[in-house]
């Protein structure tokens, strides 16, 4: 039936403001819950370091009745690896471990005591710590330190994100 309309109901309701301007993805990402604002920020992998920088993080804000702000940042691979292109570009790889993190956090005995929230990005760790931390006005950023080969070649999450943060940062042994 070409060319032929539906007719509006009478009785529609407006759902949107239509003088409203959308906000951009960006501007929705930097909202944040108020009651998280100048809470204490945390990277946390599962690994046994992070697990003692959650413990640390978790005595923090408890002491300081804040809240705590439990950050996973996602594996980010650069495809220069398999498609040998020049400028790096980053591909995104499915990462079910913050799902897996965050069931066990919601199970934690541990974490009854202070309001916390788990968020996820994919990137720079120290970028997206100190993104977090920026977007949440943290008082703090809680990490643990890193040990091994890797942390000696590349340099140490803790160690980077010690010299460019604006905040405080801890550093969990």
């Amino acid at each position: 039936m070409a060319g032929h309309e539906i007719p509006e109901p009478k009785d529609r309701k407006q759902v949107a403001d239509p003088g409203s301007v959308p906000r951009t993805v960006e501007e929705a990402r930097h909202a944040c819950d108020p009651a998280f604002r100048h809470g204490v920020v945390v990277g946390f992998d599962g690994s046994t370091s992070s697990e003692r920088a959650l413990a640390y993080a978790i005595g923090m804000a408890g002491r300081s009745g804040s809240s705590l702000i439990i950050v996973h940042v996602a594996n980010r691979l650069p495809t220069t690896v398999w498609a040998g292109c020049e400028p790096p570009v980053f591909v995104d790889v499915p990462d079910h471990r913050t799902e897996v993190l965050g069931l066990e956090l919601a199970c934690a005995d541990y974490l009854s005591d202070v309001p916390w929230v788990l968020v996820e990005r994919g990137g720079d760790i120290c970028h997206e710590l100190e993104e977090v931390g920026r977007e949440y006005a943290a008082d703090a950023i809680v990490v643990g330190s890193t040990h091994g080969l890797v942390g000696r070649i590349f340099g140490s999450v803790s160690g980077r994100l010690a010299r460019r943060a604006q905040r405080p940062v801890v550093v969990i042994p």
